[in-house]
């Protein structure tokens, strides 16, 4: 294990130390590259028109070897035929346009370049891990990034960015304080990297608030194509002790699910532990895919961001789709990414109307937004309004979280249900974490 850094993670990067959220003094950008392939729009539709309607961009990767998110620019397309279809928004066509960042920080920038060409007034409901390449555009056209999925530590520092959840810093201490009370000894099993060094302090911080000991902080290549080794050790440190159930809590990006593969296997031996994670390194599909009720999920903890897909606060979400996009596989409506893209245009829709008759321009929207503007989300996340930061979040590097809620999820019969009713604020907890 040698502590390698790597340039690209689908959980949580370092965070960076001081925190700079400040708007970059760049001029605005002049002539920009050509559309990259694998950008396009809706069809029918194209940017720039000059004919009142609103353009926006939706970005995220697709058909690549590594992380793809085609339910987001897919949701984005699906949300803006239906609102068109019933009006558009106060009255304004919604014009969409998509780009696949190819999980490369080539394509990222070229993205944001396009967004720039186009003239977009926000870039809405995205995916990249390329933070560094995609908001210098941004922020030299003044072009507001909002509702991004919170897989970057930038979308909690950067003055341009709205993220609308508490990205993975929330998930990991929402999480470690519940199974505080429910677990005996805790295992974290994480990437031997840079940028896993900062998800221990994140875990332990939720532990330390339900009066639980720190967890074992057990580290594992996050390549491997097997964990057979990783996962017995994790087993054995997790069933020492105490009379309650150990936990081990495997957060290791896209490699989770082949973690568990191991430890499907191995746990047998060690009937008294069971596993916990996050929601984004597990979803339903992947409890499906790994035995359902007979997988190593069941009875297992997950935190996420929102309600659980089966409640009725996203049928408003689900109609929308089975209106426009009936038949689109590339939209689930349980996908973290696709909820939301959802929220985001919500979100973006709210701002909008707050400006009534006047100008939308990127000026005006991220004014809208830094003023105070207040959105409601129909219940699926609490009021969310950027103008207001907590100085304790600033001090941890989370200058931009405005959003440190979750919510508690548990594995029944292999489903995913609510585990407690409603949202967990995490902000103090967070503010508490050690992560100097």
């Amino acid at each position: 294990m040698t502590g390698r850094r790597r340039n690209r993670s689908t959980f949580l990067p370092t965070f960076t130390r001081p925190v700079r959220a400040t708007v970059m003094s760049a001029a605005a950008l002049g002539a920009c590259a050509s559309l990259v392939a694998g950008c396009g729009v809706i069809p029918g539709v194209t940017g720039g028109s000059g004919d009142g309607s609103i353009t926006v961009m939706t970005w995220a990767p697709w058909d690549t070897n590594a992380t793809n998110k085609p339910g987001m620019p897919a949701m984005a397309s699906a949300y803006a035929k239906w609102i068109n279809k019933h009006g558009g928004i106060n009255g304004r066509k919604l014009k969409v346009l998509t780009c696949n960042d190819h999980n490369t920080t080539v394509s990222a920038a070229r993205c944001a370049r396009q967004a720039v060409q186009e003239n977009v007034v926000a870039v809405v409901g995205s995916y990249s891990e390329f933070s560094d390449s995609y908001f210098a555009p941004l922020e030299g056209a003044g072009i507001p990034y909002i509702g991004g999925y919170g897989v970057t530590t930038e979308e909690f520092t950067r003055a341009l960015s709205y993220p609308v959840n508490g990205g993975q810093p929330a998930l990991l201490a929402g999480l470690g304080k519940e199974l505080a009370s429910t677990c005996g000894p805790v295992t974290l099993v994480r990437p031997d990297s840079i940028v896993g060094d900062d998800l221990p302090p994140l875990l332990n911080a939720g532990l330390a608030a339900g009066g639980h000991a720190a967890a074992t902080d057990q580290l594992a290549a996050d390549d491997a194509t097997e964990y057979s080794s990783q996962s017995t050790r994790a087993l054995k440190s997790a069933s020492g002790g105490t009379g309650k159930e150990g936990c081990v809590v495997p957060s290791l990006g896209d490699r989770t699910d082949t973690f568990m593969d191991s430890f499907r296997r191995d746990r047998e031996d060690y009937p008294a532990v069971r596993a916990a994670t996050v929601l984004g390194s597990v979803d339903q599909t992947e409890i499906n895919s790994t035995g359902g009720q007979s997988g190593p999920y069941e009875g297992s903890y997950i935190t996420g961001w929102y309600p659980v897909a089966s409640d009725p606060r996203w049928n408003p979400m689900k109609k929308a789709v089975d209106e426009v996009a009936f038949g689109d596989n590339r939209i689930d409506p349980a996908d973290a990414g696709v909820q939301t893209t959802w929220i985001a245009y919500t979100a973006f829709k709210t701002v909008v109307n707050s400006l009534g008759s006047g100008d939308i321009t990127a000026d005006t929207v991220r004014r809208a937004l830094d003023d105070g503007v207040k959105v409601t989300t129909g219940g699926l996340t609490p009021t969310l309004q950027w103008s207001a930061q907590d100085e304790n979040l600033a001090s941890v590097g989370l200058a931009r979280l405005v959003n440190a809620n979750v919510t508690l999820q548990i594995v029944r019969k292999g489903v995913l249900v609510s585990a407690k009713k409603g949202f967990f604020d995490m902000t103090k907890t967070l503010g508490n974490a050690d992560l100097n």
